[in-house]
């Protein structure tokens, strides 16, 4: 697919995720059931998406009201969510091309049994493996995993950078074709042309070499979602897709800009970065129906659910805020991404506490509400006006947003030659247009030394 069409992806919550999408009647609960994403996979892949997302959280938040209460009550972010990869492996034994995302942290999480999970999914599903590095951020995950607090986010980003080093060390650690398989010789492995890898760094050390072969795709895809200025740059250097949020065309166009001087300022081709903001399109036969579907969603969300997801994703405690009162400014130890899309909300709306929260809940990031062709126009100015390469697209509720978007506003962006009509590969790197990785390519990711760089 050329650089004229958009990637799609789609993010999916394994548990209810929005609150008050869950509520909607036309909603389906199967979150326990592997046939309910097996479903959604189908759908997906009749649609020519590139990709399915999973987020992942590693406890249930307390961020709000220091109390697990809320999210639980109001079935909001992280009240329940199934390990991301035993879900992607179950879509991928019903699909062929449909690429697999999954969120795994490097802050809890250690850098072998990630590569060998990854480098299993993408020989598995024939190259369509895609993992989505975060590095957490949240006390209750650290309290998870034997720790009093989280490390500071200059940290875990010094840590997710030798992840990511020695995770690609591993995938290399295989040579292209050290599996022989010769029964005559016998020759099963080349030994010349499998390494171990000797890490002795600041917070691993692997000896290696993995004990699988170097994935399809060389590495599987890599996903992040960095919004900090050290997120960002981290992103720039490591990441083949981006996943972003902004409540304006404007902010989509000024981050797409600055994320692609990064890449190129890490010496990386800036089309090989692949940039998705997120979308959660409501779609009705005419614009009336959207909007009365989208004002039926609002209107289940609860405020001080939308708060706690708001809560969790800046990591500061809005209970003891005034609820009708604006979000004063505050210190944002987590995503500061939504930091800024909630500030400019509020500027712009004069929202309360309390109206944040329920906008925040039922927020339609980017606005598209109506019929599929006014959902497309909007898609197209943004694809069109350099704010993005595809989007990641969301579900008001599942799995019925996912099938209105794929079974309305998918045929009219093929109709306009903006999407594809059939896939174009056998692996996610081709459909999405990315490179494959030559061996030690990870050595051009690493952060230099400053003396080096001078």
């Amino acid at each position: 697919m050329s650089d004229s069409q958009m990637r799609l992806a789609a993010f999916i919550t394994a548990g209810p995720g929005r609150p008050g999408g869950w509520r909607y009647p036309a909603s389906v609960p199967g979150w326990l059931s592997a046939e309910y994403y097996q479903n959604i996979a189908r759908t997906l892949e009749d649609g020519r998406f590139d990709l399915a997302f999973f987020a992942d959280i590693l406890s249930v938040p307390d961020r709000f009201g220091s109390s697990t209460d809320t999210q639980l009550r109001n079935g909001a972010l992280g009240s329940l969510r199934l390990d991301p990869l035993h879900v992607l492996s179950s879509m991928g034994a019903v699909t062929r091309h449909l690429g697999l995302a999954a969120t795994v942290s490097t802050t809890y999480a250690q850098p072998f049994t990630v590569a060998r999970s990854f480098a299993s999914l993408d020989h598995l599903t024939a190259g369509r493996a895609a993992w989505n590095v975060v590095t957490s951020f949240q006390e209750s995950e650290a309290r998870n995993f034997n720790l009093d607090e989280q490390f500071p986010r200059e940290k875990r980003y010094e840590r997710a950078d030798e992840f990511l080093e020695v995770a690609a060390k591993l995938w290399d650690s295989w040579e292209d074709d050290a599996l022989v398989l010769d029964t005559e010789t016998p020759l099963f492995a080349d030994p010349e042309k499998v390494h171990a890898i000797g890490h002795k760094g600041e917070w691993f050390t692997v000896q290696g070499p993995l004990n699988v072969p170097r994935p399809p795709q060389g590495y599987p895809v890599v996903i992040q979602a960095g919004a900090s200025a050290k997120g960002k740059d981290f992103a720039a250097r490591w990441s083949d897709v981006i996943f972003c949020s902004h409540a304006s065309l404007e902010s989509a166009q000024d981050f797409y800009r600055e994320i692609k001087e990064r890449a190129a300022a890490h010496g990386r081709d800036p089309r090989q970065v692949k940039i998705l903001p997120s979308i959660a399109p409501v779609i009705g036969a005419t614009s009336a129906i959207a909007q009365q579907t989208f004002e039926e969603l609002f209107e289940l969300v609860p405020p001080l659910g939308g708060l706690s997801t708001l809560a969790y994703h800046l990591d500061v405690d809005l209970s003891t805020f005034p609820l009708d009162e604006r979000l004063p400014d505050v210190e944002v130890p987590g995503v500061e991404g939504h930091y800024r899309e909630v500030r400019e909300i509020t500027e712009r709306e004069g929202l309360t506490l309390r109206e944040l929260g329920k906008q925040y809940g039922g927020r339609v990031e980017g606005g598209f509400i109506g019929t599929a062709t006014e959902v497309a126009d909007g898609l197209e100015e943004w694809f069109t006006g350099g704010a993005c390469d595809g989007f990641m697209v969301q579900a008001p509720y599942q799995p019925g947003g996912f099938e209105d978007f794929t079974r309305q506003v998918v045929p009219e962006l093929q109709k306009r030659g903006l999407f594809r009509t059939e896939y174009e590969g056998s692996t996610l790197r081709e459909n999405l247009g990315l490179e494959r990785p030559a061996p030690r390519e990870w050595e051009n990711r690493i952060p230099k030394p400053a003396s080096a760089a001078r």
